[in-house]
């Protein structure tokens, strides 16, 4: 898993345009049918740059701590690498990749999320 943020990582930055650092503080809270179970707030430096005239990259990861509902606080780490390409003037279509370590700031034991979308611009 290593390897693949690493090479990630290494392909970002060899693109032509680089435009960072940027700082991003994101919180996330969960619920299970209706129930507070917990929040994750991620302290993420990232870099971002243009992939070409029609999309761009972003990399960004940190520390992050899990306020567990009746459990205490989880130090863990986290990182996200993500493109966006435009696919008309009106429409651009995103992906993320996402992993947090399960367990303290071992990233062997971690969980990967992937997330997608379009955006319409009216």
């Amino acid at each position: 898993m290593k390897t693949i943020l690493i090479s990630t990582a290494a392909v970002f930055a060899a693109a032509p345009v680089l435009a960072g650092p940027y700082v991003n503080v994101e919180a996330n809270s969960g619920f299970s049918a209706g129930d507070y179970t917990s929040t994750l707030v991620e302290k993420h430096v990232g870099y971002e740059g243009e992939l070409g005239e029609k999309a761009t990259w972003y990399v960004q990861g940190g520390p992050a701590l899990e306020f567990v509902d009746g459990s205490g606080t989880e130090s863990k780490v986290s990182g996200k690498v993500g493109a966006t390409v435009a696919l008309s003037d009106k429409v651009d279509a995103y992906g993320e990749f996402a992993i947090i370590s399960d367990d303290g700031w071992d990233i062997g034991d971690s969980d990967l999320a992937i997330k997608t979308g379009f955006t319409y611009t009216f």
